[in-house]
């Protein structure tokens, strides 16, 4: 079957490419995301350096900001969550009911997290997640969005033809399965529960999570 494109909260259309359709984006309340140049390594080096230069920043605040993100907060986190939904079907049924709430049962909660919406991946349907106007991302589950996800081309590309981005991530389906996609927004942000792996069914919670993956959560990829 071909791409199913969701929405997330009521929010008013945006005039779209004619190849997009029914899979359109939806209005964001902060600034779109461009294509990061190649330095921008080297630019944010030197703008941290010259903030710092003229006091403006305290490289330990730097510091503690990006030591938050990077071990505190990130895809680890994520696959906490969706191992607990293996292992706990009591905690997968409120994982349906209201993600919001069972992800900050785990203590995972926050800003670009608020409003959540998990979606599970099965035999017959695959789950993608994009932002097709900025790079809207759960970051208390998954840290920071990774650069290919606020790309043009992913934005745009994940609507239009999910199969052929699967494919280049390696993620072959088969013809049957469906592939719904979901436009994540300022409102509203998704998590994909992968399928469980076969064979898994003697490893604990911690186990399961070693087997997670940022873009298994994404829904590039399948675990």
């Amino acid at each position: 079957m071909g791409g199913v494109c969701k929405r997330g909260a009521a929010t008013p259309r945006l005039p779209l490419p004619r190849s997009v359709g029914e899979c359109g984006a939806m209005a964001h309340d902060h600034d779109h995301g461009q294509e990061p140049p190649a330095d921008i390594a080297l630019r944010v080096k030197a703008l941290e350096s010259l903030l710092v230069e003229k006091g403006l920043v305290d490289p330990a605040a730097l510091d503690a900001i990006v030591d938050h993100f990077e071990r505190k907060v990130g895809p680890r986190n994520g696959a906490r969550v969706v191992a607990r939904a293996w292992s706990d079907p009591a905690y997968l049924e409120r994982l349906r009911a209201d993600a919001t709430a069972a992800i900050a049962e785990l203590g995972y909660a926050g800003a670009q997290g608020e409003h959540m919406v998990a979606v599970e991946n099965t035999p017959d349907v695959h789950n993608l997640v994009v932002c097709t106007l900025c790079s809207c991302y759960p970051w208390p589950v998954l840290g920071l969005p990774p650069v290919w996800y606020k790309s043009n081309a992913y934005r745009s590309r994940a609507v239009i033809d999910p199969r052929g981005v699967l494919a280049e991530f390696g993620t072959e389906l088969p013809d049957d399965t469906e592939v719904r996609v979901w436009d994540s927004t300022a409102e509203l942000r998704y998590l994909v529960v992968p399928e469980r792996p076969a064979g898994t069914e003697g490893l604990d919670e911690e186990a399961l999570a070693a087997l997670v993956t940022r873009d298994g959560m994404i829904g590039t990829a399948r675990l």
